[in-house]
């Protein structure tokens, strides 16, 4: 039962990580404008994402527009975008694994040892979707730091972190955290069988050398 509990907490808290990281892909507040200066006064404030850049007037009105080109972006922009896209589907493919591999499920195969086979696979992909999202943010979250602090930037073309980098960060730590609970559940339960199986070894050999010397020199 605790194995059972511990698996369905990382699967929980992978899946709120998932979620997090769909939010982080399609949010446009990867960076925005900065309002760190003197006599900065801005009437709009400037957002930008992997897929669209947007600006926010004082009124609430908002208005979007989507990058045109995929080829003239920046390298980090595509990066990015291909690692959030690989993160999600196999975050999604994670999540289908790790269903049949956990204890608490009937589906799939019945064996133990198979079902945790399985279940350390959907971990181990856990984990390498939470690693894509690290990767991708922290790399975008560079960028971001270099051209702030970068002297030939005009004051007024500054960004600062946005809402969604935070957001992403938090999710790939779920999705890796989860991941590995999953993995170390699995693994503990098999060390523990492995275990069960040497210490009942020997007495079963006892045993069949008993019955042999009681075949061959009846009383």
């Amino acid at each position: 039962m605790a194995n059972s509990g511990f698996q369905l907490l990382g699967y929980f808290l992978a899946l709120g990580g998932w979620i997090g990281i769909i939010s982080t892909t399609v949010l446009p507040q990867w960076k925005q404008s900065s309002y760190a200066g003197d006599a900065i006064i801005m009437a709009v404030g400037l957002y930008e994402g992997l897929w669209m850049s947007c600006a926010s007037q004082s009124t609430g009105q908002v208005q979007c527009k989507i990058f045109d080109s995929l080829l003239s972006l920046d390298v980090h922009i595509q990066t990015c975008r291909a690692l959030m896209v690989i993160s999600v589907l196999m975050g999604f493919i994670a999540i289908i694994v790790s269903v049949v591999g956990m204890k608490c499920t009937k589906v799939g195969d019945n064996n133990p040892a198979t079902k945790s086979k399985i279940a350390i696979s959907g971990g181990s992909l856990f984990l390498l979707s939470g690693l894509c999202t690290l990767v991708a943010v922290s790399w975008y979250a560079t960028q971001v730091s270099y051209h702030f602090f970068d002297p030939n930037t005009p004051i007024n073309a500054r960004y600062e972190f946005g809402p969604a980098l935070f957001v992403g960060w938090a999710a790939a730590i779920l999705m890796m955290l989860g991941g590995s609970f999953l993995c170390c559940s699995c693994v503990n339960e098999d060390s523990r069988g492995q275990q069960f199986y040497r210490q009942s070894q020997p007495s079963t050999a006892r045993e069949y050398v008993d019955e042999l010397s009681e075949t061959s020199f009846p009383d």
